[in-house]
């Protein structure tokens, strides 16, 4: 045993490992091994003459780190990346996984993003209560005679798109999608949002740029209506699934080098030397 705990035989090769031992050591089940082998997560083990599958410690490997991976990324890229890393340069696979490191600091930066858009939300939900209150109780009594609202400012499509930094025409996918309602709309297809209405875009946006998808803030929409505080909640569950994904990473990396700096193996089937005066016949490998 080498000093990573690594089993060597006596002349400093690498021994090899049964599929139960693989298992146990990578915490998947034998049945679990062999079919991430099927699917290319680990490299195909070559055999033995008897046909046995022939593991190594490469594969153990790549089987952690695919447990790992698959949390921080995503089974499907996982595998994907997995793959690759057979067939790359040490500088193409360090560039891969690099990049895996920045897609999750640029979805930690839109969480924060949409995060500080909710609280600041929240607080001018507070101030707007406030002075409400306050304007109530100084106003003279004609100034609600026959119970007419007070108007508010109202924007039109254009100022709400360039308030929340997006496009006219995504506001109307917004609106055709179910997640915004202008507040009206006149004969000449012309847009209104009141106050409310903006507050519901703001926090649409701010779930948008928390990568939740179109079918998942109308669901939230439908379900908090305007409610900040509950949004801005879901926002911080999120960023902790997001540090969860951000350790699991890290935990792959040392496997990671470890496939990098592991040479290709070689998945050729041994075959017996026949015996003299017979045809070698075909060796019957068990799955």
């Amino acid at each position: 045993m080498d000093a990573r705990g690594e089993l060597m035989r006596d002349d400093g090769s690498e021994a090899t490992l049964r599929t139960v031992e693989v298992a146990r050591r990578s915490g998947y089940s034998v049945q679990q091994v062999r079919d991430l082998e099927r699917l290319g997560v680990i490299p195909a083990a070559p055999r033995s003459v008897n046909g046995y599958r022939r593991y190594t410690q490469v594969h153990v490997s790549a089987l952690r780190a695919y447990r790992a991976l698959a949390v921080a990324a995503g089974p499907v890229p996982a595998r994907r990346l997995l793959r690759d890393l057979r067939s790359s340069t040490v500088s193409d696979a360090a560039a891969a996984i690099s990049a895996l490191h920045a897609r999750l600091h640029r979805e930690r930066g839109d969480l924060l993003a949409a995060q500080d858009a909710l609280r600041a939300i929240a607080a001018e939900s507070e101030g707007a209560s406030s002075d409400g209150l306050a304007e109530r109780g100084a106003a003279e009594p004609s100034g609600a005679a026959g119970g007419v609202p007070v108007p508010t400012d109202a924007m039109s499509i254009t100022e709400l798109a360039q308030a929340l930094d997006v496009r006219t025409s995504t506001l109307r996918h917004w609106e055709h999608e179910g997640l915004l309602r202008p507040d009206r709309v006149t004969s000449l297809r012309v847009r209104s949002y009141d106050l409310q209405a903006t507050r519901t875009a703001r926090i649409v946006a701010a779930l948008r740029g928390a990568g939740y998808g179109v079918d998942a803030v109308r669901d939230l929409v439908a379900r908090l209506g305007h409610d900040v505080v509950v949004a801005s909640g879901i926002v911080d569950a999120r960023l902790e699934q997001l540090g969860t994904r951000t350790v699991a990473l890290l935990r792959a990396g040392a496997d990671l080098a470890d496939l990098i700096a592991a040479p290709h193996i070689t998945t050729t089937h041994p075959t017996p030397p026949p015996t003299p005066g017979r045809r070698a016949q075909p060796c019957n490998v068990p799955t």
